[in-house]
């Protein structure tokens, strides 16, 4: 990993780190988390039935069956209101690592989740996310590295829920939409806001956009 001096700045070792190394590339192996059989074990051990967590999250029981069975995988808001739900963490979704006071997640550790991936083939992910904190026990902060990709389809959804959020844009230029307000964040901008704002972020590029986004569930 390249040293930073007293006239380099953070922007510049980051951008030296993407450019060299290939530090921010995909995890080795990228095993990716099943984060819908912790879900569904999560639930069952709460004695909560599919019906009575729909109520609870304003989700249908038909989507959280098909993110349980893996046919989809939830974007980060959707996980937190099914964290908030059964009174838990987004971690406990996560997890897959003993949990101790602090936690040191090497690159070839990192676990993927995918946002829209089929259980079979599928569509392209609108992004990817990699935990960071995996490990670290009572965790009030989630830490991802995400992959943006292109939009698509302009009629995009934004998403709410408790909490907040930051982001850094590590390489790329990234869009940001905050209920009627609307940005662009190039390489070494950043945001915090409150998550309850409905929001929605992707490359506005035609080309993946990476960043890392710290995610506050607000219990």
């Amino acid at each position: 990993m390249p040293e930073i001096t007293r006239d380099e700045s953070l922007d510049d070792l980051l951008s030296k780190i993407a450019e060299e190394s290939g530090d921010w590339g995909p995890a080795a192996g990228d095993p990716e988390v099943q984060v819908g059989d912790h879900v569904r074990s999560f639930r069952e051990s709460r004695g909560v039935s599919l019906q009575e967590l729909a109520e609870k999250t304003g989700f249908s029981a038909a989507l959280l069956s098909q993110i349980e069975n893996r046919m989809t995988s939830p974007p980060l808001g959707t996980l937190v209101k099914i964290a908030n739900a059964l009174d838990t963490y987004v971690s406990a979704f996560i997890g897959g690592k003993e949990e101790r006071e602090f936690s040191i997640v090497r690159k070839q550790d990192r676990s993927t989740v995918s946002r829209v991936g089929m259980k079979e083939g599928g569509g392209q992910s609108a992004y990817t996310y990699e935990a960071l904190g995996a490990g670290k026990a009572g965790r009030k902060m989630e830490p991802f590295l995400v992959r943006l990709k292109p939009l698509i389809d302009r009629n995009v959804v934004r998403n709410s829920h408790e909490g907040e959020e930051f982001i850094y844009v590590l390489s790329g230029r990234v869009e940001v939409y905050l209920d009627k307000y609307s940005d662009l964040l190039n390489e070494g901008d950043c945001i915090y806001y409150n998550s309850t704002i409905p929001h929605h972020v992707h490359s506005a590029e035609e080309k993946e956009a990476l960043i890392l986004a710290v995610l506050y569930q607000g219990k």
